[in-house]
């Protein structure tokens, strides 16, 4: 099979198993739906990391060929297209890798739910926008995957449509995102007008002679052309990798079932920005202004949404706003240009999160689907595959020397350190004091739920036991790499040149290459992390969350009341979720109401459709008045239309 037909299987294999579910799931039933659909996104994996080990082992070269053209109009060619390159390859094996275990996984948690065939149908469709938007090489094919990633996850949220939180998570998941998408839009409308095409390899190419290029917005002022094509992409990467203030989508999304808290949180979705802005690095390097703007973001996003997941009792919403912490870590990495570790983030975060959001699947199976941690304890003796590898992936999580969250974050915290790019000293102490927050939230996320004392109800206790097979295996096989992916991976992804053919770094940019001149091999480099700060942080929030939670509990409640203006703030999440509803909504709700009531009622209605119905009816009342029909007054309106015709005449 030569690579455009491994490629194409790739992508539409995923479609094919999705449209077959959906629209003959009643025919196919349960075993039909999941046998489809694993076979297609278990295929499609199988391909992606053939791809992948033909690239490391240098058999492969970067593919870039239009497969179909959609559109000609004047000088303008859109086209499907796909560019595979090192950093696509590393996308497709994450996205249906973790895409591959959450449908297995999915076999056991939905096994109860009537829309088990719809739901199989959604999450295959899920990985083939994802696959078209990472193997993308063109902007308009980019923005439909984008789209229809924007558009599944609406249906995935929204799964349970007769829950009403569910509903309006969906509803504000796909509204939030699509402020983020307009940005995208004038971004991409930007690339257009600047370069005339919107092929990659074009742009890229043409970049470098339009660094000098402005544009008048407004005033007389002259902005960057690319500072402004590089914000706008950059405010859609924010809305679909939930930075703030466009975050607030993603914690509320957790009214979904949680196999798609794993794939849209872990993999996919969310790590769609943090791709897309590595693929234009080329853009991104000709404006310091737009890297500041982005790292600034992510750290912000970072520290802040770290904070709140403290004092957080949902298992989901912890682990949630987790995810949002680890966005921003990669979004400070891009800013920093150290895109690589960005990336390397992103695969390690996927694999580890994937496994923490599953194992607290798990966890809500075994509780019948309760969510509050206030509720669970001493669950490891009746889960100890769970127990186990949720340590596994929060040890991964908390950067723990030797796991994989450890190689990807520190690299991210010492590039930070490194970087002299305006406002990388404020985002350095962010990550840093991050990773204390990290320790903080994750401990007390287990002892709460697998230590101490059980505070499960009766009946449920007498239930508690160890999920299926289908659901503990996925566990298992995220675990693995969550342990062992970040020794096989950190020199050639890092500092081995592996990804040189997809990213470009200016050299005065090149944190990681100045990074790699101390780099002596895995070994060495956990060593070292045993000697630097995160290390003690990490260890501080872990001994803390232990004393707290496993040895003097009260003192959570004791916490909680002297620094109650705090917690109030974080557990109003700053105000964001409020301000929107009241301001944003309501606003919008009120404009709605006043465009209705005047423009509407009274301009349209009253004025002009009624208005002009009324000035039609007095105007005929008075001619029918003047239609007497005798002769008589016919002949005096003409005698008299001749006498002003006729002075009209003389006296002009």
């Amino acid at each position: 099979m030569d690579m455009k037909t491994t490629l194409m299987v790739i992508a539409f294999a995923p479609l094919v198993a999705a449209a077959i579910a959906g629209l003959f799931g009643r025919q196919i039933g349960r075993v039909g739906a999941h046998t489809l659909t694993i076979a297609a996104v278990g295929l499609s994996c199988f391909l992606s990391i053939k791809v992948l080990l033909q690239f490391i082992n240098g058999e492969a070269v970067a593919f870039n060929e239009n497969l179909y053209t959609w559109m000609v109009t004047g000088d303008l060619s859109m086209h499907v297209g796909f560019m595979v390159d090192s950093l696509t390859a590393i996308m497709m094996s994450v996205v249906t890798f973790v895409s591959l275990m959450v449908h297995i996984y999915t076999i056991g948690y939905m096994s109860e739910d009537s829309g088990y065939q719809r739901f199989f149908s959604y999450i295959s469709l899920f990985t083939f926008a994802m696959l078209m938007l990472v193997m993308a090489n063109n902007f308009m094919q980019l923005f439909f995957g984008w789209e229809a990633v924007g558009l599944v996850s609406y249906l995935l949220i929204g799964f349970w449509y007769k829950k009403e939180t569910a509903i309006f998570a969906n509803m504000k998941a796909f509204l939030v995102n699509r402020v983020g998408d307009f940005g995208f839009l004038l971004g991409i409308a930007a690339v257009l007008m600047t370069f005339g095409t919107l092929d990659y390899v074009e742009v890229f190419n043409q970049a470098p002679q339009m660094a000098n290029e402005t544009i008048n917005i407004f005033g007389d002022s002259q902005w960057s052309m690319m500072t402004v094509i590089c914000i706008c992409l950059f405010i859609g990467a924010m809305g679909k990798s939930a930075q703030a203030p466009l975050h607030v989508w993603l914690p509320d999304s957790m009214e979904g079932p949680t196999p798609i808290s794993a794939l849209i949180h872990a993999a996919t979705m969310v790590t769609a920005g943090i791709f897309m802005v590595t693929r234009m690095s080329p853009l991104f390097e000709m404006s310091d202004t737009a890297l500041s703007f982005v790292m600034l973001v992510g750290a912000f996003t970072a520290f802040f949404m770290g904070l709140i997941g403290i004092v957080q009792n949902d298992i989901k919403r912890v682990i949630a706003y987790s995810t949002l912490s680890q966005l921003g870590y990669m979004t400070v990495a891009l800013g920093v240009s150290a895109y690589s570790a960005a990336i390397f983030h992103l695969m390690t975060h996927a694999f580890f999160k994937a496994l923490l959001f599953l194992g607290a699947g798990s966890v809500i199976i075994a509780m019948h689907h309760k969510q509050d941690m206030q509720e669970m304890g001493g669950l490891r003796k009746y889960m100890p595959i769970t127990f186990i590898t949720a340590w596994i992936g929060t040890l991964a999580l908390t950067g723990f020397p030797g796991f994989s969250g450890f190689f990807s974050k520190d690299a991210i915290i010492e590039a930070t350190h490194l970087s002299d790019r305006w406002g990388s000293g404020v985002a350095y102490i962010a990550v840093l004091l991050g990773v204390f927050i990290t320790a903080l939230y994750s401990f007390r996320l287990l002892y709460l739920t697998f230590h101490g004392k059980e505070r499960m109800d009766h009946h449920t206790k007498e239930h508690l036991k160890e999920s299926p097979w289908v659901v503990t295996l996925p566990l298992i096989l995220l675990a693995i790499p969550s342990v062992a992916i970040g020794w096989l991976t950190i020199e050639p992804l890092l500092f081995g040149g592996f990804m040189d053919d997809a990213i470009h770094v200016n050299r005065v940019n090149d944190v990681i290459g100045e990074l790699g001149n101390d780099f002596h091999g895995a070994g060495a480099f956990v060593l070292h992390g045993l000697q630097m700060p995160p290390f003690w942080l990490a260890l501080a929030g872990f001994a803390v969350a232990t004393y707290i939670y496993t040895r003097n509990i009260s003192m959570a409640g004791k916490i909680k009341k002297r620094l109650a203006p705090i917690h109030k703030i974080l557990d109003n999440k700053y105000g964001f979720d409020a301000f929107n509803q009241k301001f944003i909504a309501g606003g919008s709700v009120k404009l709605g109401e006043a465009l209705w009531k005047w423009s509407d009622s009274k301009l349209i209605d009253g004025i002009l459709v009624n208005g002009s119905a009324k000035a039609v009816n007095a105007v005929s009342k008075f001619i029918r008045s003047i239609q007497s029909g005798y002769v008589y007054h016919y002949a005096l309106v003409m005698v008299v239309s001749v006498i002003v015709f006729i002075g009209l005449y003389v006296f002009k």
